[in-house]
């Protein structure tokens, strides 16, 4: 399952049936769960752990150190989740001390080729990222989001939960969940019905976070303002509490 002119550490961990493609390279201090592809020609750097079942296709680069002038060669990690499927020319690059260090990408994830995801990102679970989508560093992006092609996302930003980013947008705030942003700089365009219906969220669900949206983004009030009004005047669905919250902890600010 290894081809002969893969060059694979001493100290790299493989696990069972672990395939290795043709000059594929696995530096020290790397471990690879069982049943993942590497394809030719990928270079898995020191610091890294990918889970179980995962396929990293050819020319993919994971674990290089920080494109970032503070780094000063402190052991950082990249950690990647079971299942996930990293096409051709992906790049991730390893934490920072301090940003935490760990660049995490997590289960059942979908990069396309030409993905960047910077030092300290946080990646959550079936999350899908279209061709060129780009992440600067210390990024957080929520769970079932779907980041379009061409999309840069400045550093610090968060992406909710079921969020949709359209192509070639420029993201510089904060992103609510549930809902579709796209544009130079990207606006929202409203919830994003059609993947949250896809993702089986009941109509009451629905209801509650069009009510949500409207409130908070559409009748010219203040967001304290709606903050108060969403609480008073909408059933307090985990959804629609996950959407406050994210705008409660926003450092950014919201895009509007």
């Amino acid at each position: 399952m290894i081809h002969p002119t893969a060059i694979i550490d001493p100290k790299a961990e493989l696990g069972s049936n672990v395939e290795v493609g043709p000059y594929a390279i696995i530096r020290e201090n790397v471990s690879i769960g069982s049943g993942t592809i590497i394809g030719s020609h990928a270079v898995i750097e020191p610091h890294v752990s990918i889970g179980p079942d995962c396929h990293i296709f050819q020319f993919a680069a994971i674990g290089a150190v920080p494109q970032s002038l503070k780094f000063g060669g402190e052991d950082t990690r990249v950690k990647i989740g079971r299942g996930s499927v990293i096409r051709e020319f992906v790049t991730i690059h390893r934490g920072t001390s301090f940003g935490g260090g760990v660049t995490e990408i997590g289960e059942e994830n979908f990069l396309m080729a030409y993905t960047h995801i910077a030092h300290d990102c946080k990646v959550g679970r079936n999350v899908t990222m279209s061709n060129n989508a780009t992440l600067g560093g210390h990024i957080i992006i929520g769970d079932y989001a779907t980041v379009g092609g061409l999309v840069a996302i400045h550093q610090f930003v968060r992406i909710g939960d079921y969020a949709f980013v359209g192509g070639k947008s420029a993201v510089v705030k904060d992103i609510p969940p549930y809902v579709i942003a796209a544009g130079d700089r990207a606006k929202l365009h409203g919830l994003n019905t059609v993947g949250l219906k896809r993702h089986g969220m009941s109509q009451e669900t629905l209801s509650a976070l069009k009510k949500v949206y409207r409130i908070i983004f559409r009748i010219g009030i203040t967001l304290n303002e709606a903050i108060e009004r969403v609480s008073a005047e909408v059933e307090q669905v985990p959804e629609v509490v996950n959407f406050v919250n994210f705008i409660k902890s926003s450092e950014r600010g919201i895009t509007r």
